[in-house]
């Protein structure tokens, strides 16, 4: 007999409920003065590595939230690869990130709002792993306006 709790447990698992995790974090980053866009890796429905920008705070245009996580994985990981993981990032990564993750052969890559200026998909769109399965617009609404909302404070 299958338990109802369980199957309840396992829906919450659901890209949603891991956005809402990169979602902290990119709050994080607007609380701290950095553009706010948050990243967390999953594998195994675990949440493995969280960051947030940090390209003010290290002075180091590299330092976006997605690498930063990428790099914290693969640590934690002990390897270079990343396709048996999922990365939830509030917005669509640029040429840079969707490069690195493509080299790191990612499994799932998640985004929330589309970046229309500096997105992947408009300079590079084949700059992902062939096998890493994309999903976008997840919390859309919700990660563009905090990134608004970032902006119109600075100005």
């Amino acid at each position: 007999m299958i338990n109802s709790e369980w199957i309840l447990k396992m829906e919450a698992f659901d890209d949603t409920y891991f956005m809402k995790k990169a979602f902290q974090e990119a709050q994080l980053a607007y609380d701290e003065g950095e553009i706010p866009v948050g990243a967390v890796v999953v594998a195994q429905n675990r949440v493995i590595a969280r960051a947030h920008n940090l390209t003010e705070t290290l002075t180091d245009v590299t330092a976006h939230a997605e690498m930063q996580a990428i790099t914290a994985a693969a640590n934690l990981l002990g390897g270079k690869y990343l396709n048996e993981c999922t990365l939830y990032v509030t917005l669509e990564p640029c040429v840079m990130c969707a490069g690195a993750l493509g080299w790191a052969q990612l499994g799932k890559l998640v985004f929330g709002a589309s970046d229309e200026k500096r997105g992947f998909s408009k300079f590079a769109p084949k700059a992902l792993h062939p096998k890493t399965e994309l999903v976008g617009g997840v919390m859309a609404e919700d990660c563009g306006d905090l990134m608004t909302a970032f902006f119109q404070d600075k100005r």
